[in-house]
């Protein structure tokens, strides 16, 4: 009885704790987010040139900030995959399906999540002191209207908030590491409008690490969950737009070519994008012949996303071009066209030194990859959007109980949803089996090169 009271009592104090930090943490994240709302709503009207150049303005002064004014200590690096703190769970062998989440080449370690992974178990040792001069870099980054996204620096800041609210206050120091999962949460939901997105998004990161879901924790990513969505709601907010679904498929074949086409192609492309991006954060060179490299690939691709549709396709996230696709019908192929391009672009930012994240790029990617199937298959180019979108965050980000949550909270038609929840398990498939076919090749690539050098060919 002594047990089970001790129980409760943990679980009491680790939700009110989520609370509080869900609130805390997700003002801070939604007062940044707004700040970059306003800077790419008063800059989006300008001419070509400008949104050609201002994005790699934006990435250098990332750049500037992170390596001067932070001297490379905020810099984003691929959090490790493995540290003292990881224990594997009994029965589950390196390489299975269940061991997915720590698959290598995990996007959600190469972008501003890293940290929030790296710190999962032990989120009160959360590096809170280095999210100042990372939010300066993700405003001037995003803001500026390179091709990457806010709700990963979301996530972080409001993980940050609640780790530095645990150690700036001594009565809640013990109860640190909740105040942290609830901003992560709380964050992630103000920005969706979706409560169980964010607590579902802290659950899959911390499962990267294989971190027990203890009711506490459990306790507090809901309390986050919804406190986010409190404040979403409070403010009327309308910070990432999600398409709706409004028209169910015309039959089931319709419904089922649409599902296994759709997370077919969305899981494996965001999955490619996320080796690429991976490989991208990974490189070591100087921050300046990043910055040239990746910035020259940055402009060229914005001059070919505004040949093929226009100028405003190639700036920011990428919701502006979800917006081109849905006034002008475009045929497939350049919709492919379009998603492959803006994949390369959010690429380029990342080398090219950009702070901010990939999950919103990831979205428009999986719903630019979805409405190629729109017409083929004679079902609703929202639909097709909406199943692609979700089907990025699952195959791209290995987020399939966050997408399923977004799927739910999203809304539409009863078959619409069920498409797209079913679209969500084969991106998820597609997108591992992608995953692993290109690791192998990247590795029997660098054996090959390692004994082509070694025997002095």
């Amino acid at each position: 009885m002594e047990q089970t009271h001790s129980r409760i009592t943990a679980i009491g104090a680790w939700a009110a704790a989520g609370l509080l930090g869900g609130l805390i943490g997700s003002l801070a994240a939604v007062a940044l987010t707004e700040l970059i709302k306003q800077s790419l709503a008063a800059t989006s009207g300008l001419g070509p040139a400008a949104l050609r150049l201002l994005p790699l303005l934006g990435v250098g002064l990332a750049v500037l900030i992170l390596f001067g004014l932070g001297r490379g200590q905020s810099v984003q690096t691929i959090a490790p995959r493995e540290t003292p703190r990881d224990k594997p769970r009994p029965g589950v062998a390196p390489g299975s399906l269940a061991a997915w989440y720590s698959f290598p080449h995990d996007i959600a370690r190469a972008d501003l999540t890293g940290d929030v992974v790296n710190a999962s178990g032990v989120e009160e040792r959360f590096p809170w002191n280095l999210a100042p001069l990372r939010a300066l870099a993700i405003l001037a980054t995003v803001g500026l209207g390179a091709p990457m996204g806010t709700e990963s620096p979301a996530a972080h800041i409001g993980v940050a908030t609640g780790s530095w609210l645990g150690s700036a206050v001594p009565a809640l120091r013990s109860l640190a590491r909740p105040l942290a999962i609830g901003g992560g949460a709380a964050s992630v939901s103000a920005l969706i409008g979706i409560p169980l997105v964010g607590s579902f998004f802290m659950a899959e990161l911390a499962a990267r690490r294989q971190i027990p879901l203890s009711g506490p924790r459990a306790a507090a990513m809901l309390a986050g969950g919804l406190s986010g969505w409190a404040v979403n709601a409070a403010f009327q907010l309308n910070l990432i737009r999600l398409v709706v679904p409004r028209i169910p498929p015309a039959g089931f074949l319709a419904a089922v070519e649409a599902t296994v086409c759709i997370g077919v192609v969305a899981g494996a492309l965001t999955a490619l994008t996320g080796e690429a991006i991976y490989w991208a954060r990974g490189w070591r060179d100087r921050p300046l012949t990043r910055l040239l490299i990746g910035g020259a690939a940055l402009l060229l691709l914005a001059l070919l996303i505004g040949v093929l549709a226009t100028p405003g396709a190639a700036f920011g996230p990428g919701g502006a071009a979800i917006v081109w696709a849905e006034t002008t019908n475009p045929g497939p192929l350049r919709l492919l066209a379009l998603a492959l391009l803006r994949a390369a672009a959010t690429t380029a930012a990342v080398l090219a030194g950009g702070c901010g994240g990939v999950f919103v790029p990831f979205l428009a990617i999986g719903d630019l990859s979805g409405r190629v199937f729109a017409a083929p298959f004679g079902i609703g180019a929202d639909l097709a959007g909406a199943a692609g979108a979700a089907a990025g965050i699952a195959g791209g980000y290995r987020l399939p109980f966050t997408a399923m949550a977004m799927v739910l909270g999203v809304g539409g038609p009863e078959g619409a949803q069920l498409t797209s929840m079913a679209t969500v398990l084969v991106a998820a498939l597609s997108g591992l089996l992608t995953a692993r076919a290109a690791n192998a090749l990247s590795t029997l690539v660098r054996s090959l090169w390692r004994e082509r050098v070694g025997s002095g060919e």
